[in-house]
């Protein structure tokens, strides 16, 4: 958008120097200057459908296209090449006479060593994952406890932004060591370090060993990755077992899930779709429907699909804004054209051509035109970049 702006504003400019080169050229444009400076205020309101037409759009687009590029980088951030296999809880069927206090349901280590038997895939990560109050001394959060391995920080492209991330050790050793999310830091620690002081997760104390770099939600996430707690999955099972307590107003139950996700990555990029079809096929044999397999390729392509069709409705809604626009200037200059009967007939008996009167008022239809789309131009720039400032400074967002 910036350089759209750029480029039309220097093909106005190259218009002016051109008509400036041509004498009889820059003498009509005087004349259409002195004459627009005249009537300042019916030359300034029609071109006012041309700057706030020109400015609606170039903010509208800015601002779409940039809601549509978080969604793009949310689910690049996926990465393209991986596919991620849930945990779902199967909804309970309503002829049922009686429910289990403990719903066992999800993904099991079973289906992990069956879908690590597929060639294509080069790498998995198991999480565990489950609500749980994070609390030290008075301060305490609701989070969400993210039992994984070491190469989970790789497969989701994060980073780390104090201390270190899990390895290896941690799992074979059992640590009870975390790494906080930078929300989640930020609440329980504001005014100090984190690093080496612990947090309590239950009944256990856990030493934190690093914060992660701040992480957008986005529109496709509806998780706060900023507010979870990773620890060790090794650590997960014996610390917390395989049942997870579930408390809220008026009611208790319990769950048994084994994995909750299962991310993993496929060695070629034509092979996602294949292998996504594979991992069903395999997990066909549970009893009940408590899985999902969903490839971010598949909504990276639908997103793009849909910015594209995004793009060709805010160039439609331009083009009917500018339209409009000229059409208020053309009705102003037909007016225009019936007031000035004398002075046209003036300068037709001093000498001047019929070519010579259309050119002057052709001039100063270009003349309004253009003075409009910077001002346009200027004013949708203006608004990119002051309501974002604005929105930070007296509003969160």
């Amino acid at each position: 958008m910036l350089i759209f702006s750029i480029v039309s504003m220097a093909l106005i400019v190259l218009l002016f120097a051109g008509l400036m080169l041509w004498d009889k050229a820059r003498r009509s444009l005087v004349l259409a200057l002195r004459s627009l400076w005249l009537h300042r205020l019916r030359a300034f309101l029609s071109v006012l459908g041309i700057i706030i037409g020109t400015g609606a759009v170039i903010s509208l687009m800015a601002f779409g296209e940039g809601s549509m590029q978080d969604a793009l980088d949310d689910i690049r951030r996926m990465g393209a090449n991986n596919i991620m296999v849930r945990s779902v809880k199967p909804t309970e069927e309503s002829s049922s006479s009686r429910r289990s206090y403990v719903a066992i349901y999800g993904l099991t280590y079973s289906d992990f060593d069956k879908i690590a038997t597929i060639p294509t895939v080069t790498k998995m990560v198991p999480m565990r994952i489950f609500p749980q109050e994070a609390r030290r001394g008075f301060r305490a959060t609701n989070s969400r406890v993210v039992a994984t391995i070491p190469e989970y920080l790789d497969i989701h492209n994060m980073e780390t932004r104090l201390g270190r991330f899990l390895v290896p050790d941690d799992e074979i050793l059992l640590r009870n060591v975390a790494v906080l999310g930078n929300e989640l830091a930020n609440r329980l620690f504001p005014f100090e370090d984190p690093i080496g002081q612990e947090v309590q997760l239950g009944s256990f104390y856990y030493k934190i060993v690093g914060v992660m770099k701040e992480r957008s939600t986005g529109s496709v996430t509806t998780e706060d990755l900023n507010l979870d707690v990773i620890i060790p999955i090794a650590t997960a099972r014996v610390r917390f077992g395989e049942k997870i307590f579930l408390r809220s107003a008026g009611s208790r139950s319990a769950e048994k899930v084994e994995i909750s996700q299962i991310t993993l990555s496929v060695n070629e990029i034509d092979k996602v779709r294949p292998t996504g079809e594979v991992i069903r096929s395999m997990l066909a044999g549970h009893n009940k429907s408590d899985w999902t397999v969903s490839v971010p390729l598949d909504r990276l392509e639908e997103a793009e699909r849909a910015k594209e069709r995004y793009k060709l409705l805010l160039v439609l809604i331009a083009s009917i804004s500018l339209v409009v626009g000229g059409i208020g200037i053309m009705n102003i200059m037909l007016a225009t054209v019936t007031e000035r009967t004398r002075e046209i007939g003036i300068r037709r008996a001093l000498g001047a051509k019929r070519r010579d009167i259309t050119l002057q008022f052709l001039i100063e239809a270009v003349v309004q035109t253009s003075v409009g789309g910077v001002l346009g131009i200027c004013m949708g720039l203006g608004l990119v970049v002051l309501l974002p400032w604005v929105s930070e400074t007296f509003w969160e967002v």
